[in-house]
């Protein structure tokens, strides 16, 4: 989980392509963050009892951490990756649209997909908090410094720090969704009754949402000009994702098998899997994106021999080997 967070939230993605990310410098600071973010986020989930629900609100916590506290990307009109972003829905010194869109990536690929595919891997191990001894120290230790390691890195580089206001703004929400997600019942995603339907349904779904945000955040924002665009884009972007989460949870995840949970999680990450195709062949880019296909081929390869596994597994819920017979 420490390497397949930054792997998928930052590799896979194309956000930091191999060139960048093994990188001595890159590999250290986005493994510690991402690594860092997903195992404390899980190790929490796991002592405090809770479920998916959990984990995507302290997943939507770590990205304010990052992106606003950290690389203060939720403020900062200059940042390289905002592209039309950065006036497209600024307001009062944020980048409201930017932060919808970066909350929304970072609860759900960057954390909450993650950790559901290491407990899919290691479905004996779920349950178990995985930091004991002097870890449950060092890992929030190493991630507390290279957050603040990193801010002040990035206002060197960036040349911009970040107003008061929105920093403190920032702050509250990581604590808001902090206590949120403590607050939250351990079965919000357990009460679905509906009949579980087809694997493949679930990776439709999710491939299908995935895609439609990318979408709703990549190419709207260059398209739309009339006044009240930007909050349309992020009040659609949350809908979607509210839309999605309520659906999947409606369904009664106690008699999945291990095959719905594999096209749940492969559906997720199949756009960025396609897309690392394409990223490599982009020329308009202006970092180095070679290698990029090979990341997507290995994801793929991999997907397909847990695929055949989770094929040949027991189809029985309440099998031990079943990873997720409380939780979607």
């Amino acid at each position: 989980l420490f390497f397949l967070s930054p792997i998928i939230g930052e590799l896979l993605s194309g956000s930091a392509p191999p060139a960048e990310f093994f990188t001595p410098f890159g590999f250290t600071i986005i493994t510690l963050l991402y690594g860092g973010g997903a195992v404390i986020t899980r190790e929490l989930k796991t002592r405090w009892h809770k479920g998916v629900g959990t984990t995507i609100l302290l997943g939507a916590a770590y990205a304010v951490i990052e992106e606003g506290l950290m690389i203060a990307s939720f403020q900062n009109p200059g940042h390289p990756d905002l592209g039309a972003l950065g006036t497209f829905g600024r307001w009062l010194d944020v980048n409201w649209v930017w932060a919808t869109e970066l909350t929304i990536y970072h609860a759900i690929v960057s954390i909450t997909v993650p950790i559901l595919l290491t407990e899919y891997i290691y479905p004996q191990q779920k349950t178990e908090q995985w930091l004991t001894g002097r870890w449950k120290t060092i890992v929030p230790t190493l991630f507390t410094l290279d957050v603040a390691i990193g801010f002040l890195l990035f206002t060197q580089f960036n040349n911009f720090i970040p107003p008061i206001p929105g920093y403190t703004l920032f702050i509250a929400a990581t604590l808001a969704l902090a206590y949120a997600a403590h607050r939250l019942p351990a079965d919000w995603a357990r009460k679905g009754t509906k009949p579980m339907r087809r694997p493949r349904y679930y990776y439709l779904l999710t491939f299908l949402g995935a895609l439609t945000q990318c979408i709703i955040f990549g190419v709207l924002p260059q398209n739309l000009t009339f006044t009240g665009a930007p909050i349309t884009v992020a009040i659609l972007g949350i809908a979607l994702q509210l839309g999605l989460l309520k659906h999947l949870a409606s369904y009664d995840w106690h008699t999945a098998t291990r095959l719905h949970y594999h096209r749940l999680l492969f559906g997720s990450l199949s756009p960025f899997i396609l897309f690392s195709y394409l990223q490599e062949l982009d020329q308009t880019r202006l970092d180095n994106t070679t290698g990029m296909a090979l990341v997507g081929t290995l994801f793929l390869i991999g997907f397909i021999l847990l695929g055949r596994k989770a094929n040949s597994a027991p189809s029985d819920a309440h099998n031990p080997a079943q990873p997720y017979t409380q939780t979607p």
